[in-house]
């Protein structure tokens, strides 16, 4: 291999690593004037990709674009995916079932029945409909390349859930179990085709004016919202783990492992937490994902797998519930997210400091406005003394002139 010259330069593409999303989905719309027309994609909002797909917002998909098909309504999702990546492949295989290896062969082989092929020689894609969906939907969240991922399905129509119930009973899909979250509250099908508020289409917008009551304010908001619109777009809810994370190792309080009791140096290892907030317990990252995975073998009563990733387990110290998917996100955000932390925690100190600056303000332009009214009384009295010394002045000046006179 020849030598490089030297004014040659290689270059490389390099990625810088991200933590854990917030938020990213799969999501399944419908059509609301043609119930029988469906849309799989994957984004990290909701409520601005619903915007785009409506065409009231820049961006959305061709296949979405016909005016004849709006509005969509966003019936079904699917959350807890640990990148972008994994949400495509997951994307992928919901929207290809029958080239996807996650579902089995008789399951390709049926949905592939009676379907010719393109001029290029690959299958034809079959039609969608809701049924296949969710069929393919259960045994996607089922097999053990997803099942398990901390993913969650949520339905937005009672309907679609339904259906998901009637494939569930009508097959048996092997597993892991996966929550499920159903909201049928929430906006109509007509009211999630609206334009969404600049605020949903921009989380980092801060409209607070700085008062505290302005959370309370916003949590009350929150509860009102209903659908995608109640979804966390940001890592609000693991804010308090989050914070404890940042004190304990800004202080340098990890101490032993919680597992195998050794000390860990600040800095030189990657150490998780218990997610519960006022348990500090922290050990390394195989620790961890060995003690857990022992007891998910213990508990489903067979010795160990070859499962290199936990799911959930027990925490040895206080007890309490642990998911790995959280522990991951709040680690994952301590190490590669410094500027999602200090967005995150630092949102209330800035709102706070420009309370404080706003009365300071105040307190500022009442001082200044006491001391003009100050100075103007001050110049009253001085010109009402330079008039009553005046008037002296002139009572003594004729009283002069008037003896001068006599």
């Amino acid at each position: 291999m020849l030598p490089l010259k030297e004014t040659e330069r290689v270059t490389t593409t390099q990625l810088q690593p991200k933590p854990i999303p917030a938020l990213y989905t799969v999501y399944i719309l419908r059509s609301q004037p043609r119930h029988a027309s469906l849309y799989i994609g994957s984004t990290p909002h909701p409520p601005r990709r619903l915007s785009q797909h409506n065409g009231l917002a820049k961006g959305g998909a061709y296949r979405t674009s016909k005016k004849s098909l709006r509005p969509w309504d966003m019936v079904c999702l699917v959350s807890g995916f640990p990148s972008m990546i994994a949400a495509l492949k997951f994307e992928w295989a919901l929207n290809n079932p029958h080239k996807s290896l996650h579902i089995p062969a008789e399951k390709r082989a049926e949905a592939v029945k009676g379907l010719g092929r393109r001029k290029t020689g690959h299958l034809k894609r079959p039609r969608k409909s809701l049924t296949g969906v969710m069929e393919s939907l259960r045994m996607l969240v089922g097999v053990r390349s997803f099942g398990r991922w901390p993913l969650r399905v949520h339905f937005f129509e009672e309907e679609v859930w339904r259906v998901w119930e009637k494939v569930g009973m009508k097959n048996a899909f092997g597993g892991l179990k996966i929550p499920v979250v159903t909201d049928f509250g929430g906006p109509t099908a007509s009211s999630q085709g609206a334009r969404v508020d600049e605020e949903l289409l921009d989380p980092g917008i801060d409209g607070g004016d700085g008062n505290d009551d302005d959370d309370d304010d916003e949590d009350a908001q929150n509860e009102k919202k209903h659908g995608i619109y109640a979804l966390p777009l940001d890592y609000t809810p693991i804010k308090e783990y989050v914070a404890k994370g940042q004190e304990i190792f800004e202080f340098e309080r990890q101490g032993n492992c919680v597992v195998c009791k050794e000390a860990m140096a600040a800095g030189r290892g990657l150490y998780a937490i218990c997610p519960k907030t006022s348990c500090e317990a922290v050990g390394h990252v195989d620790c961890w994902s060995r003690c857990l995975l022992k007891q998910e073998a213990k508990k489903v009563g067979m010795g160990r797998g070859d499962e290199i990733l936990p799911t959930k387990g027990e925490c040895l110290k206080c007890h309490g519930e642990v998911l790995w998917g959280d522990m991951m996100k709040e680690l994952t955000l301590r190490i590669r997210g410094q500027a999602e932390v200090e967005k995150l925690l630092k949102k209330k100190k800035r709102r706070r400091a420009a309370a404080k600056g706003k009365v300071k303000g105040k307190g500022k332009a009442a001082d200044e406005k006491g001391s003009n009214a100050e100075e103007r009384n001050a110049k009253g009295n001085r010109e009402v003394k330079t008039t009553s010394q005046r008037i002296v002045e002139d009572s003594e000046d004729s009283e002069f002139l008037d003896i001068a006179y006599l």
